[in-house]
Parts: structure tokens; C-alpha cells; sequence
């Protein structure tokens, strides 16, 4: 079997929790069971979500991402140097507001020790001939992002007087990580990012003051991050990255095609593989495709995780063979655009239903790839 990722019928990694996982979450927070009481739960729930991935007959494993109540700030707040805070509003979606917690700089950032190492043994320990383990966290450029947030800046600035020092940490923080996931057993490394998506939807132009100059300065700068991040990693670990445009709760943060990242992102991250949002009109065509080397695959994510409705198979087949136009069909994979809960809260669709997309999605990829 391939030991890599992507595969020809794939997945982003997060599912919705179950509903025992988020009574024990609940009265964790409450104080009413201890943080090794969650722990058995969430043990039990992921093992229980492995056995159902290698059930629908995947080759990918993930613990779901249910020991995180987010996508990202979790894995923030388990470097060195940073910490959860309290915000007065949440992050602002489409008609809605996600919980208000933010992450912040408290002394300089490293990434010894994190908790997630031990939480990809935890999947590891399930491989079998049949699957491999795939470990998700959030990108370097994510985590700049984040940390420059115009309200905590001063604070920011009180470690990091400049932002060549801010990345310089960031940098050796994430090779940190990187080669202790890799001593953990790790090969298949996903970095998800929600930044490049930003910058696409025009819309945010004119509230940011985003020109073309400025994009390619601000492109310039996420490219050269996430580059120095992954540039020392071993050869034999496959790194693919996740260009989101916001998933909570099925609604999402932004749209645009796209065409004004594509010369950068595609042309010029170092990464094997690109999991694409494509599952409806905000996602654009499949023209910016061709900045993407002919090496590298791409997963598209034809099939939605916001709602429960079943897609056309031969709709989506179709879509397929126009993505082909642009990168190699043997490239090209099929998987839902985004997970089924990037936060806690999840998606609004039943876990069957879940379970429903993901069969799509297989007879869909088998049926193009024979």
C-alpha cells in the first residue's frame, strides 16, 4: 500500500464529536471530572472513530481532532510562550460569531514538548497494513497572523520588538515540532491555513487597504515563513497544507477564487500536495490550477461538509475532468472541502450523514481512479 497521503479518496481530518465527548468536555470545564477522566473519554471516542474510518475503507486515520476544541488555537497554546485568553467577541463568520477566546505572546515561543506528539502516538499505535496516521495543525503564517492581531500588538511587542525576531521563533519552533512528530513515527504532516483565503476575497481589499503591491509583500512574507518552517524536514515526510476559507459551525469567513494567490501559494510553497476548497461558487474556477508544479497533487474538495445534502456523482465526476485541464488527472484526489468540525461545535449534518459524504466521496474517487 502507499504510505502517503494524499490519497485518490481522502479527507481533511477533523470530525463532528460525538455526543459523550462533549458531555465530558462540558463537565471537564465545570470542574466535575478530572483532566485524566477526559482523557479516557476522548481515548475511547477516537478509538471508536478509527475503527469507523477503517470501516468506510480509508487509508487515512486522524483522532479526528477530538482532544481540540479549534483547529488552531489548541496547537498555539501548546507551544512555549503562549497562551489561551479570554476575548469580548469571537471571530465574525457568515451570520455568525464563533466563542471568544484568542491565543497571545507571554515570553519567547518554542516547541519543545508539545502536547500533540503525544497525541499522534495515541493514532500511530492504530496503524495497520491498510492505513497510515496523518497529523493536522495549523501553519506558521496562521500562527503569525494570529500573534499580530492589531489589539494585542503592544503586548506582542513587549517580547518581540520586531517581526524578524517574531518569525525567526516561529520558524525554529515549528522545525521543533516537526522533527519530534517525525521521531514519534510521523510521516504525513498537514498544515492547515486559513490566511491565503483572505487575501483572495477582494471584498477585504478595501477594508485592509490591500493593493496588488501589497499583496505580493504580504505573500512574499507567508511564503518565505512557512518555507523556512518545512525546509529542514526529512525527506521521507510528506507535507501537504489545507487553504481554507473558514469553517465553523457551516458557516464560512470569506470567498474569491483563487486567481490573485495562485502565482504565490501554488507556484511557490513547498509543500507535496494542496487541499483545495472547490465545493461551491465562492471557491471560482479551476484556472488558477495551472500555477501549480507538475510534481506536486492536488486534492480537490468537490464534496461539502456545511450541509447534509448528497452531491451529483456525475456532477462532480465532471468537475473532475475540468480540474484535469489544469493539473494531471493521475494528480489529481477527491475529498470534502473542509472537515466536519473544524471547532468543537461541528458542522450541521448527523454523523451518519458525515459518514454518507465520505462514502460519496470513495465510490466517486474509485469510479475516476480504477
Amino acid at each position: 500500500m502507499k504510505q502517503h497521503v494524499p490519497f485518490c479518496y481522502d479527507y481533511v481530518g477533523s470530525f463532528l464529536r460525538p455526543q459523550q465527548l462533549k458531555d465530558a468536555r462540558e463537565q471537564y470545564q465545570k470542574n466535575l471530572i478530572t483532566k485524566e477522566q477526559l482523557k479516557e473519554v476522548e481515548d475511547v471516542c477516537i478509538l471508536d472513530l478509527i475503527q469507523k474510518q477503517k470501516d468506510a475503507g480509508y487509508h487515512v486515520i486522524t483522532d479526528g481532532e477530538f482532544r481540540r476544541s479549534w483547529w488552531h488555537m489548541d496547537f498555539f497554546w501548546g507551544l512555549n510562550g503562549i497562551e489561551y485568553k479570554a476575548t469580548k467577541e469571537g471571530l465574525q463568520f457568515h451570520g455568525e460569531k464563533t466563542k471568544a477566546e484568542t491565543a497571545v505572546v507571554v515570553g519567547k515561543i518554542s516547541g519543545e514538548n508539545h502536547p500533540f506528539i503525544e497525541h499522534y502516538k495515541f493514532v500511530k499505535a492504530q496503524e495497520d497494513e491498510n492505513t497510515i496516521a496523518k497529523q493536522t495543525i495549523p501553519s506558521p503564517a496562521q500562527l503569525l497572523a494570529q500573534l499580530r492581531l492589531p489589539e494585542y500588538l503592544d503586548q506582542l511587542r513587549e517580547v518581540y520588538p520586531t517581526d524578524e525576531e517574531l518569525k525567526e521563533d516561529i520558524v525554529h519552533a515549528y522545525q521543533t515540532v516537526i522533527q519530534e512528530l517525525y521521531a514519534a513515527g510521523c510521516r504525513n504532516l498537514q498544515l492547515d491555513d486559513c490566511t491565503w483565503t483572505l487575501y483572495a476575497d477582494r471584498s477585504f481589499w478595501k477594508v485592509f487597504g490591500i493593493t496588488e503591491e501589497i499583496l505580493k509583500q504580504i505573500a512574499q512574507e507567508e511564503i518565505a515563513l512557512n518555507n523556512a518552517a518545512i525546509a529542514n524536514h526529512p525527506s521521507d515526510m510528506v507535507i501537504a497544507t489545507h487553504v481554507c476559507r473558514g469553517n465553523f459551525h457551516s458557516t464560512y469567513a470569506n470567498e474569491g477564487a483563487y486567481d490573485p494567490i495562485a502565482p504565490y501559494l501554488f507556484a511557490q510553497e513547498n509543500v507535496d500536495a494542496f487541499y483545495l476548497e472547490y465545493d461551491d461558487v465562492r471557491s471560482g474556477g479551476f484556472e488558477p490550477l495551472k500555477y501549480i508544479p507538475k510534481e506536486k497533487k492536488v486534492v480537490l474538495g468537490l464534496i461539502t461538509t456545511k450541509s447534509a445534502e448528497l452531491e451529483d456523482k456525475n456532477r462532480i465526476i465532471r468537475r473532475i475532468h475540468d480540474a484535469a485541464q489544469y493539473v494531471p488527472l493521475e494528480n489529481l484526489c477527491l475529498s470534502p472541502q473542509c472537515g466536519f468540525a473544524s471547532t468543537e461545535e461541528g458542522n450541521k449534518l448527523t454523523e451518519q450523514q458525515q459518514w454518507d459524504k465520505l462514502a460519496l466521496v470513495k465510490e466517486i474517487a474509485e469510479s475516476v481512479w480504477k
